[in-house]
């Protein structure tokens, strides 16, 4: 790819037909910020691509709003219909009051059971896959750990959480080009209308689970309807999913391909700890945010106009030079790793600790039974301009 040839951010095949951290390496240094023009009758968009632009913008919460939309796909074709109900696109200070909420389930208290299981759950899953030849470890392993997390964490019914995946898989992403909008939407809309139900059924019935918790407490006075409970929960299992999945694919693919990292961290001359935030450095499964200008402003010297979207590209972000010495280099015992993974500022993931609980113990898990991890065939990624990671890893593990 040559200089100042801009690839289509708007397409998800885009980011399997071709390597984002080539793309961003090109273009970060000549362009910080950009214009990106979509197709048809979609508006266009400004591109953020250096990491201390993307970080003063996520503090920016004053004038960069979250409110309409924090996914391009959402914003190019309108308000987000969850705005003003879901954490992540509210704005102060109805953004601070569900915070506040929202925190509660992830307190150490409630987390501490679900750590533990967690940890069980994953030494388990990567002891049934060791010397039994190649396997997926999306489908043997991934698919297990985080969707089984959250959903333990809001009390789901065993017999909904494999139609809660599915459904889950479609909302952001796609194993293939032919997959339909469609789907997705239906997929997000199945989501919600199922967390609505449930969220009714637990304020008749009360139970001790997080569900209970979001759907009786009190917010500025009152208590948040049906619909806003549900797009709550709806936005924990997306994340709480989603991510940490890909996260978890993205060590493990990782690892094969650095053998050496590997034996590091096995001999123990790379931390866990330290491991855990170069892999999520390294995988950036959140690959942009969105905001929306509240008023003229600048970002690296380029004005911008109020309602133009501005996005923030994390995987640009985590792999700048003059914040990460030798970025393309997957360093587990890297130092004062301050990557955007979980983004920045007041809308700074309320999960990370979890996210950082399960992928902690997951290299723990392979580092204790496994000793080598090997490729057995080329994974599949998906399709997404949302998502980065991949729907299919063919492994072994000896």
């Amino acid at each position: 790819m040559g200089a100042g040839e801009f690839l289509d951010l708007t397409d998800p095949a885009t980011f399997v037909r071709h390597e984002p951290r080539d793309y961003w390496q090109v273009i970060r240094p000549q362009h910080p910020i950009y214009w990106h023009d979509s197709p048809g009758d979609l508006p266009g968009f400004w591109v953020v691509t250096r990491f201390s632009d993307i970080q003063a913008a996520y503090r920016n919460a004053k004038f960069l709003s979250s409110a309409r939309g924090t996914v391009l796909d959402v914003l190019l074709h309108g308000n987000d219909s969850a705005s003003g109900k879901m954490l992540a696109v509210t704005d102060r200070p109805r953004h601070q009051q569900l915070r506040n909420l929202m925190l509660r389930a992830f307190s150490p208290k409630v987390l501490g059971p679900v750590v533990k299981r967690v940890e069980q759950r994953t030494r388990s899953l990567v002891a049934s896959v060791v010397d039994v030849g190649t396997f997926d470890f999306a489908a043997e392993v991934a698919e297990h750990i985080p969707m089984t997390t959250i959903c333990d964490l809001l009390s789901i019914p065993d017999g909904d959480r494999a139609e809660l995946l599915r459904w889950n898989k479609l909302a952001l992403s796609a194993d293939s080009e032919e997959v339909d909008d469609l789907d997705s939407l239906i997929a997000r809309n199945d989501i919600v209308s199922y967390f609505m139900d449930l969220a009714k059924h637990r304020r008749e019935n009360p139970g001790d689970d997080v569900i209970t918790m979001i759907a009786s407490t009190q917010v500025d006075g009152e208590l948040l309807s049906e619909e806003e409970v549900a797009l709550n929960c709806y936005s924990l299992i997306l994340g709480g999913d989603e991510s940490s999945r890909m996260s978890a694919i993205g060590a493990v693919k990782a690892l094969a391909e650095n053998p050496g990292q590997w034996a590091a961290l096995r001999a123990g001359v790379a931390s866990l700890d330290d491991a855990v935030e170069e892999v999520l450095r390294w995988v950036t499964p959140a690959m942009h945010f969105a905001r929306t200008a509240l008023t003229d402003l600048e970002i690296a010297g380029q004005k911008i106009r109020a309602g133009d979207i501005v996005t923030l590209w994390n995987t640009s972000a985590n792999d700048d030079e003059t914040v990460f010495p030798d970025p393309r280099t997957l360093d587990l015992a890297r130092k004062s790793n301050k990557h955007l993974t979980f983004g920045h500022g007041p809308h700074f993931c309320v999960g990370a600790f979890l996210g950082r609980a399960e992928l902690r113990a997951l290299l723990s898990s392979l580092a204790e039974s496994v000793r080598s991890i090997e490729l057995d065939g080329t994974p599949s990624r998906i399709y997404s301009n949302f998502l980065f990671g991949y729907s299919s890893l063919p492994v072994s593990f000896r």
